[in-house]
Protein backbone atom coordinates (compact mmCIF):
# COMPACT_ATOMS: atom_id res chain seq x y z
CA UNK A 1 0.00 0.00 0.00
CA UNK A 2 1.57 3.44 -0.47
CA UNK A 3 0.71 6.78 0.63
CA UNK A 4 1.07 9.99 -1.19
CA UNK A 5 3.00 12.75 0.82
CA UNK A 6 3.27 16.70 0.10
CA UNK A 7 4.05 19.78 1.51
CA UNK A 8 3.28 23.14 1.57
CA UNK A 9 6.87 23.37 2.33
CA UNK A 10 8.45 22.35 -1.12
CA UNK A 11 7.37 23.54 -3.92
CA UNK A 12 4.24 21.89 -5.77
CA UNK A 13 4.66 19.36 -8.12
CA UNK A 14 5.16 21.18 -11.99
CA UNK A 15 3.36 17.71 -13.71
CA UNK A 16 0.89 15.00 -12.68
CA UNK A 17 3.23 13.68 -9.90
CA UNK A 18 3.52 13.84 -5.87
CA UNK A 19 6.20 15.10 -4.21
CA UNK A 20 6.82 11.75 -2.14
CA UNK A 21 4.98 8.21 -1.89
CA UNK A 22 5.92 6.16 1.21
CA UNK A 23 5.36 2.32 0.52
CA UNK A 24 5.82 0.20 3.69
CA UNK A 25 9.37 1.49 5.78
CA UNK A 26 10.39 3.39 2.57
CA UNK A 27 10.04 6.73 1.28
CA UNK A 28 10.63 8.03 -2.82
CA UNK A 29 10.94 11.44 -3.16
CA UNK A 30 10.69 13.24 -6.85
CA UNK A 31 13.13 15.36 -7.83
CA UNK A 32 13.80 18.28 -6.19
CA UNK A 33 14.57 21.63 -7.65
CA UNK A 34 15.49 25.22 -6.56
CA UNK A 35 12.12 26.36 -6.59
CA UNK A 36 11.38 28.75 -3.92
CA UNK A 37 8.03 27.73 -2.15
CA UNK A 38 7.14 30.72 -0.51
CA UNK A 39 7.26 32.28 -4.38
CA UNK A 40 6.78 29.73 -6.68
CA UNK A 41 10.05 30.91 -8.49
CA UNK A 42 12.96 29.57 -9.16
CA UNK A 43 16.33 30.89 -6.59
CA UNK A 44 18.20 33.40 -7.90
CA UNK A 45 22.03 32.64 -7.71
CA UNK A 46 24.31 29.69 -8.95
CA UNK A 47 25.27 26.02 -7.98
CA UNK A 48 25.27 27.07 -4.03
CA UNK A 49 22.09 29.11 -3.75
CA UNK A 50 20.10 26.27 -6.01
CA UNK A 51 21.82 23.54 -4.21
CA UNK A 52 20.69 24.75 -1.01
CA UNK A 53 17.34 25.45 -1.46
CA UNK A 54 17.04 21.76 -3.49
CA UNK A 55 18.31 20.33 -0.35
CA UNK A 56 15.96 22.40 1.84
CA UNK A 57 13.09 21.33 -0.16
CA UNK A 58 14.43 18.10 -0.33
CA UNK A 59 14.49 18.22 3.46
CA UNK A 60 10.81 19.32 3.60
CA UNK A 61 9.69 16.87 1.74
CA UNK A 62 11.14 14.10 4.45
CA UNK A 63 9.98 15.96 7.35
CA UNK A 64 6.21 15.66 6.01
CA UNK A 65 6.80 12.24 5.57
CA UNK A 66 8.34 11.72 9.41
CA UNK A 67 11.87 11.10 7.98
CA UNK A 68 15.09 13.49 7.79
CA UNK A 69 17.98 13.69 6.19
CA UNK A 70 19.86 11.41 8.54
CA UNK A 71 17.10 8.23 7.17
CA UNK A 72 18.21 8.91 3.90
CA UNK A 73 19.78 5.61 1.96
CA UNK A 74 20.19 7.03 -1.83
CA UNK A 75 20.28 10.17 -3.88
CA UNK A 76 20.37 10.80 -7.69
CA UNK A 77 22.00 14.00 -8.38
CA UNK A 78 21.54 15.81 -11.62
CA UNK A 79 23.66 18.71 -12.81
CA UNK A 80 23.37 20.71 -15.61
CA UNK A 81 27.14 21.03 -15.69
CA UNK A 82 29.62 18.60 -14.13
CA UNK A 83 31.85 21.42 -13.56
CA UNK A 84 29.74 22.53 -10.58
CA UNK A 85 30.40 18.99 -8.88
CA UNK A 86 32.80 20.09 -6.22
CA UNK A 87 30.74 22.78 -5.21
CA UNK A 88 27.77 20.34 -5.03
CA UNK A 89 29.79 18.05 -3.10
CA UNK A 90 30.97 20.63 -0.61
CA UNK A 91 27.45 22.12 0.51
CA UNK A 92 26.55 18.31 0.07
CA UNK A 93 28.92 17.29 2.89
CA UNK A 94 27.23 20.09 5.01
CA UNK A 95 23.63 18.70 4.78
CA UNK A 96 24.94 15.09 4.71
CA UNK A 97 28.17 14.73 6.13
CA UNK A 98 30.68 12.22 5.84
CA UNK A 99 30.51 9.40 8.14
CA UNK A 100 26.63 9.07 7.83
CA UNK A 101 26.29 10.00 3.57
CA UNK A 102 23.89 7.92 1.90
CA UNK A 103 24.98 6.15 -1.59
CA UNK A 104 24.81 8.54 -4.59
CA UNK A 105 25.02 8.46 -7.90
CA UNK A 106 25.55 12.28 -9.75
CA UNK A 107 25.02 12.91 -13.19
CA UNK A 108 25.23 15.13 -15.72
CA UNK A 109 22.12 16.43 -17.94
CA UNK A 110 21.63 17.87 -21.51
CA UNK A 111 18.42 19.96 -19.28
CA UNK A 112 16.56 20.16 -16.27
CA UNK A 113 13.20 21.52 -15.66
CA UNK A 114 13.08 25.40 -15.93
CA UNK A 115 16.56 25.36 -16.41
CA UNK A 116 17.73 24.74 -12.81
CA UNK A 117 21.67 23.76 -12.36
CA UNK A 118 20.79 20.75 -10.24
CA UNK A 119 18.21 18.44 -8.95
CA UNK A 120 18.41 15.72 -6.38
CA UNK A 121 16.05 12.97 -5.75
CA UNK A 122 16.06 10.71 -2.66
CA UNK A 123 14.85 7.35 -1.48
CA UNK A 124 14.80 7.20 2.69
CA UNK A 125 13.70 5.08 5.37
CA UNK A 126 10.58 5.83 7.50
Amino acid sequence: MKKIINTDNAPEPIGPYNQAVKSGHLLYTSGQIPIDPTTGEMVSGGIREQAIQVLENLKAVLEAAGSTLDDVIKTTVFLADMADFPELNTLYAEYFGEDNAPARSTVQVAALPKGALVEIEAIAKV
